[in-house]
Formats: structure tokens, C-alpha cells, sequence
């Protein structure tokens, strides 16, 4: 029973060097240890609220991309319409400078084609007028070949000249 039961001694001086142990822990101990703890809890909830925070910072990040993403996207639909518009402009206008263009050659065709037609009516005439000459030539020296021919046809030649004049 001696192992069950200390002495009162033993018991004394247990409770003696109890009490120091609890004095100096109470003293130096037990702040350190609740300095410790209210450090660390500090430390913890610093960290849930930066924790916190950096959520809400990602959470509106990600919106201000959503809405970045949905401006540029819109941009760029902008872009695709003006371009778009920009060509059929640009393609208009150019069938526009072809159908000018058409046009002048052909006008240019056309006045091309009219002054030939007339160089070659006034070369026909002139040929025709050039002919016309020698065949009456051939046919006044056969028929004027005596005196009495000649002097009939200068006759008739200013009969018609003094009664084309009467007319007029």
C-alpha cells in the first residue's frame, strides 16, 4: 500500500514544488502560451481575411473579364461589319469606275468608228468625184470632137445657167 499512499513529506514537497512549477508557468509560461494562441488566432483570421478578400478580388476579376471579353467581342463584331461595309463600298465603287470606264471606250469606240466612216465617204467621194471626171472627160472629147458640138453644148450650158438664175 506504500506506492498507493505518499508520505507526508513526499507530499509536501510535491505540492511545495507544485506550486513553484505553477507560479514561474504563470508568470513566463502562460503568456508566451496564450501570446502564442491570440498570435496565432490572429494570424489565422488575418489569413481568412485576406483569404476573403482575395476571393472577392478574384469573384470581380473574373466579372471585369466577362465584361472585357463581351466589349472586345463586341469590337470586334464592329470591326467585322465595317470592314464588310468597307469592301461593298470599295467593290461598288470600283464596277462603278468599270462601267465609267466601259462606257468612255465605247463612246471612244464609237467616235473612232464615225471618223473613219467619214474619212472613207470623203475618200469614196473623192474617188467617185476623181472617176466621174475622167469618164465625162472621155465623154465630152468623144462628143465635142468637131467645132459645132462644142458650140451646141456651150449653148445649152448657158441656156440652163440663165434660167437657173430666173429661179432664184
Amino acid at each position: 500500500m506504500d506506492l498507493l499512499m505518499p508520505e507526508s513529506g513526499l507530499l509536501f514537497w510535491m505540492t511545495i514544488v507544485f506550486i513553484i512549477v505553477f507560479l514561474v508557468l504563470l508568470k513566463w509560461g502562460f503568456p508566451s502560451i496564450i501570446k502564442m494562441v491570440n498570435d496565432r488566432k490572429a494570424f489565422i483570421d488575418d489569413s481568412l481575411r485576406k483569404a476573403h478578400e482575395a476571393n472577392e478580388k478574384l469573384a470581380n476579376i473574373q466579372k471585369e473579364g466577362e465584361s472585357i471579353l463581351q466589349e472586345a467581342r463586341e469590337k470586334q463584331a464592329a470591326i467585322l461589319k465595317e470592314a464588310a461595309e468597307t469592301r461593298d463600298a470599295i467593290v461598288e465603287n470600283a464596277q462603278d469606275k468599270a462601267r465609267e470606264e466601259g462606257a468612255r471606250i465605247v463612246n471612244e469606240a464609237k467616235i473612232q468608228i464615225e471618223t473613219e466612216k467619214q474619212n472613207a465617204i470623203r475618200d469614196i467621194r473623192s474617188q467617185v468625184a476623181e472617176l466621174s471626171i475622167l469618164v465625162a472627160e472621155k465623154v465630152l472629147k468623144q462628143n465635142l470632137s468637131t467645132d459645132a458640138k462644142q458650140m451646141e453644148l456651150i449653148d445649152r450650158l448657158l441656156d440652163e445657167v440663165s434660167s437657173d438664175n430666173k429661179k432664184i
